[in-house]
Protein backbone atom coordinates (compact mmCIF):
# COMPACT_ATOMS: atom_id res chain seq x y z
CA UNK A 1 0.00 0.00 0.00
CA UNK A 2 1.47 3.28 -0.89
CA UNK A 3 1.69 6.38 1.18
CA UNK A 4 0.02 9.48 1.06
CA UNK A 5 3.75 11.05 0.37
CA UNK A 6 4.30 8.09 -2.32
CA UNK A 7 0.96 9.02 -3.93
CA UNK A 8 1.65 12.42 -3.94
CA UNK A 9 4.62 11.69 -5.60
CA UNK A 10 3.20 9.30 -8.38
CA UNK A 11 1.06 12.01 -9.28
CA UNK A 12 3.56 14.62 -9.53
CA UNK A 13 5.74 12.28 -11.50
CA UNK A 14 3.08 11.24 -13.57
CA UNK A 15 2.18 14.54 -15.01
CA UNK A 16 5.46 15.67 -15.76
CA UNK A 17 6.25 13.33 -17.74
CA UNK A 18 2.42 12.34 -19.30
CA UNK A 19 0.93 15.71 -20.88
CA UNK A 20 -2.27 14.35 -21.33
CA UNK A 21 -2.32 12.91 -17.64
CA UNK A 22 -1.62 16.71 -16.75
CA UNK A 23 -4.38 18.27 -18.88
CA UNK A 24 -6.92 16.06 -16.95
CA UNK A 25 -5.48 17.11 -13.62
CA UNK A 26 -5.26 20.61 -14.40
CA UNK A 27 -9.59 20.41 -16.02
CA UNK A 28 -10.62 17.75 -13.74
CA UNK A 29 -8.85 17.51 -10.68
CA UNK A 30 -11.23 15.04 -8.72
CA UNK A 31 -11.92 12.82 -11.62
CA UNK A 32 -8.16 12.57 -12.67
CA UNK A 33 -6.89 11.82 -9.19
CA UNK A 34 -10.29 9.02 -8.50
CA UNK A 35 -9.04 7.65 -12.23
CA UNK A 36 -5.37 7.28 -11.35
CA UNK A 37 -5.96 6.51 -7.03
CA UNK A 38 -9.18 4.48 -7.44
CA UNK A 39 -10.76 5.98 -4.85
CA UNK A 40 -14.17 7.65 -4.24
CA UNK A 41 -13.86 11.60 -3.36
CA UNK A 42 -16.55 13.39 -1.69
CA UNK A 43 -18.63 16.11 -3.90
CA UNK A 44 -18.43 18.30 -0.72
CA UNK A 45 -14.03 18.10 -0.77
CA UNK A 46 -12.90 20.40 -2.90
CA UNK A 47 -9.32 19.68 -5.03
CA UNK A 48 -7.17 22.55 -6.60
CA UNK A 49 -4.07 21.49 -8.26
CA UNK A 50 -1.70 24.29 -8.58
CA UNK A 51 1.28 24.88 -11.22
CA UNK A 52 4.23 26.37 -9.79
CA UNK A 53 7.03 28.14 -12.29
CA UNK A 54 9.94 30.39 -11.86
CA UNK A 55 7.93 33.14 -10.32
CA UNK A 56 5.35 31.50 -8.63
CA UNK A 57 6.01 28.99 -5.56
CA UNK A 58 3.35 27.42 -3.40
CA UNK A 59 3.00 26.42 0.37
CA UNK A 60 0.25 24.09 1.72
CA UNK A 61 -0.09 24.79 5.18
CA UNK A 62 -2.24 22.33 7.38
CA UNK A 63 -5.48 23.18 9.13
CA UNK A 64 -5.32 25.15 11.79
CA UNK A 65 -7.19 22.92 13.76
CA UNK A 66 -5.52 20.11 16.41
CA UNK A 67 -6.21 16.12 15.21
CA UNK A 68 -7.61 14.19 17.76
CA UNK A 69 -5.58 10.90 18.77
CA UNK A 70 -7.67 8.75 16.79
CA UNK A 71 -7.15 11.33 13.88
CA UNK A 72 -3.67 11.40 14.38
CA UNK A 73 -3.61 7.45 14.62
CA UNK A 74 -5.49 6.99 11.28
CA UNK A 75 -3.11 9.45 9.55
CA UNK A 76 -0.24 7.19 10.91
CA UNK A 77 -1.89 4.10 9.41
CA UNK A 78 -0.91 5.45 5.72
CA UNK A 79 -3.36 5.60 2.90
CA UNK A 80 -6.53 4.01 2.11
CA UNK A 81 -6.74 0.95 0.03
CA UNK A 82 -7.67 1.28 -3.53
CA UNK A 83 -11.92 1.28 -3.70
CA UNK A 84 -12.09 3.13 -0.49
CA UNK A 85 -13.64 6.79 -0.15
CA UNK A 86 -10.90 9.48 -0.38
CA UNK A 87 -9.82 10.40 3.53
CA UNK A 88 -8.46 13.92 2.83
CA UNK A 89 -6.26 13.46 6.16
CA UNK A 90 -4.83 10.74 4.28
CA UNK A 91 -3.47 13.02 1.23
Amino acid sequence: METPKEMRTRIADKAAGDAEFRARLLGDPKGALERELGVAIPASLSIEIHEESGETAHLVLPPSSKLSESDLQAVAGGARPRGQEWDPRTW
